[in-house]
């Protein structure tokens, strides 16, 4: 009896068979690939770290100078601060106008204290409370939302031609000054750009940007410094305020500074 011989090529079907192999293996590299790439993003805690060291978030002691324009509806105020600042402390003192000069916020940590001349102790305040205009009292102080913020990584956006990294903060604790943050840090220079301020519920009720045309060293490393930040009124852009930062530079200072017994002089 002769034998019906199938149709198919055994020698074919194995080099279909090694083809396939090869391109889902070629898929499975180009994969890798893209994850290796992927994975190149800065974590969050990185991201926050550098740019928080822009913003006064800084371990060696570090003195600037603060002026305080607002704009709110129509109303305008100017006040100016000296801060001082180390690590998690910071020590502001108005300078000016001659109605608020002498009174004193204190920052241990994420307590405040507020002291004025006449004042027989200083008082607790919050974070959130408004210092004047947009600012809030935790606006004046060092930035540290890489201790205050979880922080995740949710994509890339280009602010103003720039490309920027988009992080999701939420806050560690309710003595935070804000309860959750959608920030922009770039890409190139891991500064912040620009963040929306949201409520518990996720509505954006202000919005700030960031400007670096300043520098200082520290221990021997020159690192750019913010000079302005404007924070706007997200529901009405023309009340303003503009923290804008001048004479920056190293400075030790002592741990009586940071003293809440040592305010009252």
């Amino acid at each position: 009896m002769t034998r019906q011989r199938s149709g198919r090529n055994p020698c074919t079907a194995r080099a279909r068979r090694t083809a396939a192999l090869l391109v889902a293996t070629s898929l499975a590299a180009v994969a890798g690939v893209r994850v290796s790439a992927a994975d190149d993003t800065p974590g969050a805690a990185k991201l926050l770290q550098d740019s928080d060291r822009s913003r006064g978030g800084l371990q060696a002691g570090i003195t600037w100078t603060i002026k305080v324009e607002s704009v709110e509806n129509d109303d305008r105020t100017e006040s100016q601060y000296v801060v001082k600042a180390r690590g998690n402390d910071a020590y502001a003192e108005a300078i000016a106008p001659a109605r608020i000069k002498g009174e004193t916020y204190l920052f241990n940590d994420r307590t405040i204290w507020y002291y004025k001349p006449g004042l027989r102790s200083p008082v607790s305040l919050s974070t959130r409370q408004r210092l004047t205009g947009q600012a809030a009292n935790g606006d004046i102080a060092s930035t540290n939302y890489a201790r205050d913020y979880d922080g995740s990584v949710v994509g890339r956006d280009k602010i103003g031609g720039e490309e920027t990294y988009k992080l999701e903060l939420k806050a560690k604790a309710s003595s935070v000054t804000y309860d959750r943050i959608r920030y922009w840090v770039s890409v190139s220079r891991t500064q912040a750009v620009k963040a929306e301020f949201l409520t518990a519920k996720g509505s954006v009720f202000k919005i700030a940007t960031f400007a670096y045309g300043n520098k200082v060293s520290v221990e021997g490393v020159e690192y750019d410094f913010v000079s302005r930040m404007t924070i706007a009124d997200a529901a009405f852009p023309k009340n303003v305020t503009v923290l804008s930062y001048s004479s920056i530079h190293a400075e030790k200072h002592p741990d009586s500074i940071f003293n809440v017994n040592n305010l009252v002089r």
